[in-house]
């Protein structure tokens, strides 16, 4: 086991495959250091049960749980694109370990466990499930720790722009970008946020996205592009000035109409099957090295669980983009 880690509150039974297999009977829940010792793991995902730094009341932190939960109700087999997710190994670490009250340690034991994770499964695509979006800053800090060297860039599917102050708000979920521009982890230019719409991003936001250059698309100029096109056309961007590329997912991109549970839900997002094929583009590119799955709030979601199912249904679309590089 890494020593941030813990193992995850929920497991599913392990049983043989058959031809049908679920999601539940193929990811495999490590739960031993023999386990962890194993290298060739393809994908690995770890959750991150953090809401207490939401500027507004959220439960995200239960997401990890629903999440793996709502595994037994997906089929390993992507009727669109005819592949069987079975031909990658992707292994569930289990979740960070989180202070009842102490933030910042919250913080660091994220930032230690990127690293780890990737010291320890260097060859494995790393993917957190959230957590609140201010998770997404100690992700990318360790990353950069790890490698200085080499240039990151963000693509962000978001409602907003995530840039209010750290001195008003602390590192929050309201945050992260800002942290990472203000502490050097990033460039403002190497920021692509597509999804941004309506009456949710304050002016003083939009000045400081365009004092460091961040790259705002609105959903609304997205549609008008094709949203799939416009993901290809950052990418492409990001492509010629970073080494790595980091794909943030804040759920609260979606419509209310699709996304009830999350923090801060919206008319006028994204339909789920806008942000699959957004997130589907973004998983093809050969840059994209880590991504994560934040601000969703099962507690808030109905009682069929439309956002929950979203999630991870986005999770595995990511997955198929990722066996299809």
């Amino acid at each position: 086991m890494l020593p941030t880690l813990t193992p995850s509150g929920f497991f599913w039974p392990r049983t043989e495959l058959g031809t049908d297999v679920k999601v539940h009977e193929w990811i495999r829940q490590l739960q031993s250091p023999e386990e962890f010792s194993k290298k060739n793991w393809d994908a690995v995902v770890f959750g991150v049960p953090l809401s207490r730094s939401s500027i507004s009341a959220s439960g995200a932190s239960e997401f990890p749980e629903a999440f793996r939960r709502s595994w037994k109700g997906f089929s390993t087999y992507n009727l669109d694109f005819q592949k069987d997710l079975q031909q990658l190994k992707v292994a569930d670490l289990g979740d960070v370990k989180m202070h009842f009250t102490d933030i910042p340690q919250c913080h660091s034991n994220i930032k230690q466990t990127i690293i780890d994770v990737r010291k320890q499964f260097p060859n494995s695509f790393p993917i957190a499930i959230g957590g609140d979006h201010s998770i997404t800053a100690m992700l990318v800090s360790g990353l950069n720790e790890l490698e200085p060297d080499k240039e990151i860039g963000i693509l962000q599917f978001d409602t907003h722009l995530d840039l209010r102050s750290l001195d008003d708000h602390g590192p929050t979920n309201g945050t992260p970008i800002r942290n990472l521009i203000q502490n050097g982890v990033i460039k403002g230019e190497n920021v692509y946020n597509i999804g941004l719409h309506g009456f949710f991003n304050g002016q003083s936001l939009i000045q400081y996205a365009r004092e460091h250059k961040v790259n705002c698309i609105t959903l609304k100029e997205a549609r008008k592009r094709g949203l799939t096109e416009t993901v290809k056309e950052a990418l492409s961007q990001l492509e010629k000035k970073v080494d790595t590329i980091y794909v943030t997912i804040d759920m609260d991109v979606l419509d209310i109409g699709f996304a009830p549970g999350v923090p801060a839900s919206t008319p006028g997002g994204m339909r789920t099957d806008e942000l699959f094929d957004a997130v589907y583009s973004a998983g093809l590119s050969t840059k994209t090295a880590a991504m994560d799955i934040v601000c969703l709030d099962p507690t808030r979601d109905h009682q069929a669980q439309p956002t929950v199912k979203a999630g991870t249904y986005t999770f595995l679309t990511f997955l198929t983009a990722l066996m299809n590089r």
